[in-house]
């Protein structure tokens, strides 16, 4: 396999494995904008997030269509499962949204890193506004990772409150 034809494979599994990284964030962020009731703007921003998740996603196919590829049906399953159970684990803890805040934080850096990767690779293939659509996703994640970096003191600040006036804090 020449070295082109090594770059595009793994350009493709990293397509993949992206795709199946943004249908797990879904799995994870739908249950969690579900339950919050008490921390209306972290409920605006995941909703924003999972907005702009399903668009990310939709640039990835895109992608996938200009290097005919597919993405990973099992791929996208197992993630999507794995992101369910992390979220039904949070739900049973007192501390639910303190834990899904540090988990979304963690999340979006493993998402950065994935983007940044692929735009990489992306631009040694040279393959036609790829790194574009790719940037887009990564600036998305970088600002939600920023306003998770931002709030995490407020919201933590806003449970102890709730805790302490005995009411829902949990979420």
């Amino acid at each position: 396999m020449n070295d082109h034809n090594e770059a595009l494979a793994v350009f493709a599994t990293g397509l993949k494995n992206a795709h199946a990284m943004e249908k797990q964030a879904l799995s994870i962020l739908k249950p969690q904008v579900s339950r919050i009731e008490n921390y209306p703007d972290m409920r605006n921003r995941i909703e924003q997030h999972i907005s702009e998740t399903e668009q990310q996603i939709q640039r990835l196919e895109t992608l996938f269509d200009r290097i005919d590829e597919k993405h990973s049906g099992f791929k996208d399953m197992v993630l999507s499962v794995g992101g369910s159970m992390a979220a039904l684990s949070h739900a049973a803890a007192g501390d639910e949204v303190l834990k899904d805040t540090f988990a979304n934080y963690a999340f979006e850096h493993y998402e950065i890193a994935a983007y940044k990767s692929l735009i990489r690779i992306g631009d040694h293939l040279s393959i036609a506004d790829t790194s574009d659509l790719l940037r887009q996703n990564l600036e998305e994640e970088e600002m939600m990772a920023q306003w998770i970096d931002e709030h995490v003191g407020l919201v933590s600040d806003q449970y102890l409150a709730l805790r302490e006036a005995d009411q829902q804090a949990k979420r």
